[in-house]
Formats: structure tokens, sequence, C-alpha cells
């Protein structure tokens, strides 16, 4: 029987391995994999934006090569995604190494993961050979190609003069956030933002749903949408300075310069629609509060993205910061819900009436018609449910421990 490339049984045992990787859920535990590969070799792409962009351009190749596998000669079409994640590359000042890197450790890691596949089928050993030698070239061909194409497309980023300005407030704004020393004044002049200031940092991204992002034709056009987003920002804010900086495709950060006695918004009241999203720090002095509130925002945007229950599109560090400290370990926040709320912790709409009306009237200070007007109902209505609260922990709420506020707020953000 042909053991050969070309023969009935490569062939047959490829395109049952392909239509069984190309399954949304094998798919994407293919591309965790490799991703994981690649930034624990490449740590410049560790962030949560260069990671949003690689998996999107590791998906999209995925996509591409397991199509054309069973094919004899396959050109392989560099997918937008990978084109934007070259130019996401260029854009963050990272050396052109950065990206040969990633496509030979991806490389390195689609033949681990192979090898690892075809040794767990334990196919006969002529089989094994052909398929691993036909993968092994492939995959030589895919990495080689892209290597070409995305070089150029990189370099073009690079070479764009506008991206030279890019780049240097990307050293800048770097250097600040590491804590690096440098010239407050000179840096101030070349970013066009006064460092020695107060500011107020803003993280933007876009949903990942397709169908909110479906206007958008390019990375292009998502990054000017989120830089006029910014702008009506600082307009209502009444900053007359900004500065941003892309830290992906669709993602960006922002500072605005503001007054010593500047209060954020309201959540509610920043001027971002669907598809944006925003997190926003606390205002904060000089480059230690530059750096802080930038911190802030991230971590707010951590908070949005692991959250359970739906968030607005704004998230305030302020409003989420309980949450996010005591998110931090996750089997410990739970036990703190648990014996807390005991069962006010129950899943059903019973129980979240129980806890959003606990949690308002605690915010209210104990007073049942604040807590009412916040919630909009009836203040009878919050003493009869807080009458029940209290039947059903076993103890009154004339003095409630912090405990059980910092459990309410995890809760609000995360679910039971």
């Amino acid at each position: 029987m042909a053991t050969g490339a070309t023969s009935p049984v490569i062939r047959q045992w490829i395109a049952d391995f392909v239509a069984e990787t190309l399954r949304t859920d094998t798919l994407e535990q293919v591309v965790a994999r490799l991703d994981n590969a690649i930034v624990a070799r490449v740590p410049e792409l560790a962030d949560r934006d260069m990671r949003r962009d690689l998996a999107a351009s590791t998906r999209a190749h995925a996509f591409e090569v397991l199509s054309t596998l069973t094919q004899d000669n396959a050109d392989y079409p560099i997918p937008a995604e990978a084109h934007a994640f070259a130019r996401t590359i260029a854009r963050r000042g990272h050396d052109l190494r950065v990206l040969l890197r990633v496509y030979h450790v991806g490389q390195e890691a689609v033949i681990d993961y192979m090898s690892e596949v075809v040794d767990q089928r334990r196919l006969p050993q002529e089989i094994e050979r052909s398929v691993l030698i036909r993968l092994f070239d492939r995959s030589t061909r895919w990495v080689s190609t892209c290597v070409e194409t995305l070089t150029d497309t990189y370099m073009a980023e690079r070479e764009r003069g506008l991206r030279a300005a890019l780049n240097q407030r990307g050293e800048i704004v770097r250097a600040v956030l590491d804590g690096g020393e440098l010239d407050v004044e000179a840096a101030s002049a070349k970013l066009g933002y006064r460092l020695g200031g107060h500011h107020l940092a803003l993280v933007l991204w876009t949903d990942e749903d397709p169908v909110a992002l479906a206007g958008l034709d390019n990375s292009g056009e998502a990054a000017d949408m989120l830089d006029r987003v910014v702008a009506r920002c600082a307009a209502a804010l009444g900053s007359g300075s900004v500065l941003t900086l892309p830290s992906g495709a669709s993602s960006l950060w922002a500072w605005l310069a503001v007054g010593e006695d500047t209060i954020a918004l309201p959540d509610a009241e920043w001027p971002v629609e669907a598809p944006v999203r925003m997190a926003v720090g606390m205002p904060g002095p000089h480059l230690s509060g530059f750096g802080r509130s930038h911190r802030e925002a991230v971590a707010a945007r951590q908070v949005a993205e692991r959250a359970r229950t739906d968030l607005p599109r704004v998230v305030g560090y302020r409003e989420v910061e309980v949450a996010y400290l005591a998110g931090a370990d996750e089997d410990a926040m739970r036990a703190l819900i648990a014996r807390e709320l005991g069962v006010l912790a129950a899943p059903g709409t019973h129980s979240a009436r129980l806890r959003e009306t606990l949690h308002a009237y605690l915010r209210a200070r104990r007073s049942p018609d604040a807590a009412a007007k916040a919630l909009g109902v009836h203040k009878n209505t919050v003493r009869y449910r807080m009458q029940r609260i209290e039947e059903l922990l076993g103890h009154s709420m004339d003095q409630p421990g912090p405990r059980l506020e910092i459990a309410l707020d995890c809760v609000a953000v995360y679910g039971v």
C-alpha cells in the first residue's frame, strides 16, 4: 500500500485532522497553546493588547493553513489580522527581530503540537513519518512566506513619518511607566503634553463582537474612532491637553491634563458608545500620578473583562477598586462571599434583588429613604426586604462589618 504524502491514507488522515481541529472549541485550544508558547519566548508580547492581536493573527493563520493542508500545491495568503499584528509591533516601537522570533517560535510550537498529536494517535511508523514530513514542509513554507511579506508590512509602518513621532512618544511613555529617570521638561516638549501637571488616565478598547465591528474596514478606522472618543471625553471634562498612544490594533491608552480639583465624570456621563469601552483611573499629579492613574485604568479594564455581570461601557477604578483587590485571589474571594452572604449568595432573581437592596442600603449609610431613592422603589419595600435579609442572615444590619460590603461589591461585579 502506498504511504507517500499523496497516498489516500495520508490524505484521509489529514482531512479528518483538519475537520476535527477547525471545530471552534478545538481551534481555540490550539490557538491558546501556540500563543502561550510564543509569549513564553517573546516576553514583549505579554501585555493584554499585544496578546489580543497575537491571538487574532494566530487564529487567522491556523484557519488558512489548515484549509490548504490537504492540497498538493498551496499558496498561503497572509490574513489581514497578521498584517495588523505586524503593524502593532512596529507602532509599539519593537525591533523587527520581535516579529521574526514570533514566527520562528511559532513554527517550533506547531511542530511540537503536531508531533504530540501524531504520537497520541499511535499511527503506523511509515504513516507517522509521511505525515510529519508533510507538516514540516508546509510549516517551513508558511513561515518563509509570512516572514517575507510581513517584514515589508512592518518596515512600511516604521518608515512612515507619522509613526516616527509615535515611536518616540511610545519610548517616553514606557520610560515614565517603568519609573525611569528622564528630563521632565524635555520629555514634555517632545510629547507636546506637560508631564509635570495633573493627569487622568483612560484605557479604551473595542468590543470583540464581529457584529459590533462590522462597520470598521481596518485597524486604521478603529484607531481613528478611538481618537475621536478621547477628544469628546476631553471636551466633556474641560481638558485642553491630551496624550494618546495606540496599545493594539483596536485599543488605546490616553491621558487628559486636568486641574488639581478635577473629579472624573460619573461613568454614565462619559460620551462613549458601542463598540467602544473605556476604563478610567483616578486623577494624580506629576510623573507618579501619570503612572498610577494608568495602572488604575488598566486594573479597571481587567475587572470589566472578568465581570460576569453587565457592567457599563465606562468603568471607573474608584467604583471597582474593592472588587479588583479582592478578586486577585478567586478562591479566597468566593470563600468571603459564601461566608458573609450565606443564602443570599444563591442564584436567582429573588436573591439578586435582596443583595441589590442590601448593597444600596449600606451605601446609603443604612437610610431606607436614600436606598429606596437609589433603587427606585418605595421606602417600605426597602424596610420589608431588610427585615427579610436579617432573618435569612440571622443578625441585624445595625453595625455591618466591612467584609459584608466587600462581598457585595465583589458579587456586583463577578456574579455568584
